[in-house]
């Protein structure tokens, strides 16, 4: 039941009130590639080297989310390396973009912002799996102080570089879910992800392949939670990206087996979680050679 080592992360997919906000943050701030699909209505947010990040879509009517609701806590964009996430840390410092936080996680580096509508934003790197500390067998993580002035220093040596590396592609996604063991449960017990630590009993982390984390799952909008209204703001779904369609007609079974109601649409199988979370699982695609 366990999900191929190979399974990554794809891209989130968000409902926002405000295109021009949107446009002027991700493509004017973090230099990412926007395009806009057939229909017009939907934004394809991409890393410059045409790695697929992010899908828009864009409706001023949405109603907001409300605080104490389940959905997005944050995603997370991993860059290449440390001086990509020095030159990336520069740019939000010099156009004055508020941060929300910074730390070292022992296996990563990280800093925190929210887009204009308050989507949640990690921007990290990883350290090699090597170096990854593990107590009893588990991978450890922790909260420290982030060294901002070498990650900095670092970045600058790359020269005149601005915004998000090339490389940068969806690392994992962290969900506010209302019942933690639920949650467990079916990404764990249905989807096929591993259980790396919990903390306390507030938030798990989940992943395959020996990951720190694809998923993280927390009860910090407040156990018993309930789902935003239809039709918010905010998070759509979390892309599960499998290597292959064997791989996903086993997830199929799994989710079929547990009565999970299951929607084919965009290419893969959207499914919603205990806490009403959207889910889309669907074959990974190698990206094609300019």
């Amino acid at each position: 039941m366990t999900l191929p080592a190979e399974t990554r992360m794809g891209p989130v997919g968000l409902r926002v009130r405000d295109e021009q906000a949107a446009l002027d943050f991700y493509e004017g701030r973090l230099g990412l590639r926007i395009t806009r699909d057939p229909t017009g209505q939907v934004l394809d947010v991409a890393s410059p080297g045409g790695e697929s990040l992010l899908r828009l879509w864009v409706d001023p009517q949405a109603l907001r989310k409300p605080k104490l609701s389940t959905g997005l806590y944050h995603y997370a964009l991993v860059l290449p390396d440390r001086a990509s996430l020095g030159v990336a840390l520069e740019t939000l410092l010099e156009g004055d973009y508020p941060l929300e936080g910074a730390a070292d996680h022992l296996v990563s580096e990280a800093v925190y912002l929210a887009d204009p509508e308050g989507n949640g934003i990690e921007l990290y790197r990883d350290r090699p799996r090597q170096e990854w500390p593990r107590s009893d067998g588990r991978i450890t993580m922790a909260t420290d102080p982030l060294d901002a002035e070498s990650l900095l220093a670092e970045g600058r040596l790359r020269g005149p570089a601005r915004g998000l590396a090339a490389g940068t592609r969806m690392g994992h996604v962290h969900l506010h879910v209302s019942d933690l063991e639920a949650a467990e449960a079916f990404y764990c017990g249905v989807i096929g992800f591993d259980l790396v630590t919990r903390y306390g009993g507030s938030a798990s982390f989940v992943s395959a392949g020996g990951y720190h984390h694809h998923l993280g799952m927390n009860i910090w909008a407040g156990r018993g939670a309930p789902p935003p209204p239809e039709g918010s703001a905010g998070l759509v779904y979390t892309t599960i990206l499998l290597p292959k369609l064997d791989d996903l007609s086993a997830v199929r079974m799994r989710l079929e087996g547990a009565g999970v109601e299951i929607d084919e649409r965009e290419g893969g199988l959207f499914v919603r979680d205990p806490s009403h979370n959207g889910v889309l699982l669907r074959v990974d695609e190698p990206k094609s050679q300019p």
